[in-house]
């Protein structure tokens, strides 16, 4: 799950020029070049973790009014100089103020000049703190007009971006980028397992921003205890393959935060498992008054927190029911489950209005979809 994180202040102070050794650009320039952008966080404590994503563990966290070196942007993470190790900051919860451009994490900075100069400033009246050679990759942490500010060797240096070439480094191809069936998805859940036969599944997520498929986190998770279904049957304890439309959230709690129909479950509520029943899996309350002959009690741990997975949505007799996204960390009667903490990540990131979808497959059957 998301956590919330701290209010405070990150500070960076924009790249500033570094000049060559050959080929001055002249004066004073750090009036002209740099600027200082507050990031000012909103929530009441800020984790920070080791990569960009919740599913990263916590290094640490800072607290309100600590300055912070923000180095660039990967989505919707900072990545910040933390105690001398590199952090990451949910952006969602810092406002940014001042103007700026944050160098991708994605691109390669190079340097192109025989030998480039490193100064203290940004300018070449700045004193030359070292130098950096022709082929040599450099940590650029932000830009400013013409000049790069650096990590040089454990302090701030300033490198003219004239002698630096920058360029991107192309993201690897993620699973869904070969996906054919996704229709006007923008966001799917992938469930996979090694085989058929495992309870064990990786669990990811992915959004399409800007046309673009970004993986947006990675969980483990479990399967029907005897794993996929080739063909799913009642009480077979076999978790379904393929792709399915998200159905109404749930959960015992009040809604957590998602923008799905939200349903509270109540110790009356179950669902009808009985293939003879005419309400054959369907979300009911009791008393049953002859309506059904077997239910499942909704009102459980496992449910804390879940979605419905649209299966059998033509309550096909025999075929399954009950098929739920939910809490859970050893094994399932059929349903995919994670932890209580990724489950409501999930939740919290699902959006209708992105026609969202879960594809549940082997490994080896990716290339059906």
């Amino acid at each position: 799950m998301k956590k919330l994180m701290v209010g405070m202040a990150l500070t960076a102070t924009l790249a500033t020029a570094v000049t060559p050794g050959f080929g001055s650009i002249g004066g004073n320039q750090e009036k002209a070049y740099a600027a200082t952008v507050t990031y000012k966080v909103t929530a009441s404590k800020l984790n920070v973790r080791s990569g960009a994503g919740t599913t990263y563990g916590i290094i640490g966290s800072v607290v309100k009014g600590q300055a912070l070196s923000v180095m660039s942007k990967s989505g919707s993470w900072y990545k910040i100089n933390y105690n001398g190790r590199m952090g990451y900051v949910s952006s969602d919860y810092v406002q940014a103020s001042g103007t700026t451009t944050l160098p991708a994490e994605s691109t390669t900075y190079t340097v192109t000049a025989s030998m480039l100069n490193v100064r203290s400033g940004a300018g070449t009246n700045y004193a030359s703190i070292g130098s950096v050679t022709k082929g040599q990759k450099l940590s650029v942490v932000s830009k400013s007009g013409s000049w790069y500010k650096i990590n040089y060797n454990g302090r701030t240096g300033y490198v003219s971006s004239d002698y630096v070439q920058a360029s991107a480094t192309a993201s690897p191809k993620l699973v869904v980028d070969s996906f054919k069936t996704l229709g006007n998805a923008q966001q799917v859940i992938l469930v996979t397992a090694d085989n058929y036969d495992t309870k064990s599944a990786k669990i990811q997520t992915f959004e399409k921003v800007d046309g673009k498929w970004k993986q947006v986190l990675t969980a483990n998770g479990v399967l029907g205890q005897k794993g996929f279904a080739l063909s799913k049957k009642e009480g077979d304890m076999e978790s379904p393959t393929g792709k399915y439309t998200i159905g109404t959230a749930f959960g015992r709690y009040a809604n957590p935060g998602t923008k799905l129909p939200y349903r509270k479950i109540t110790a009356n509520d179950v669902w009808v498992d009985d293939s003879k029943s005419s309400l054959y899996n369907t979300w009911q309350q009791k008393p049953a008054n002859g309506r059904w002959t077997s239910a499942e009690n909704m009102d459980i741990p496992a449910y804390d927190y879940g979605f419905v997975i649209n299966y059998n949505e033509s309550r096909t007799p025999g075929k399954g029911s009950a098929i739920f996204f939910h809490v859970g960390t050893n094994y399932t009667a059929g349903c995919t489950a994670t932890s209580k903490e990724q489950v409501v990540s999930i939740l919290k990131w699902l959006n209708p209005e992105k026609n969202p979808v879960i594809i549940q497959s082997p490994v080896s059957e990716l290339d059906k979809y």
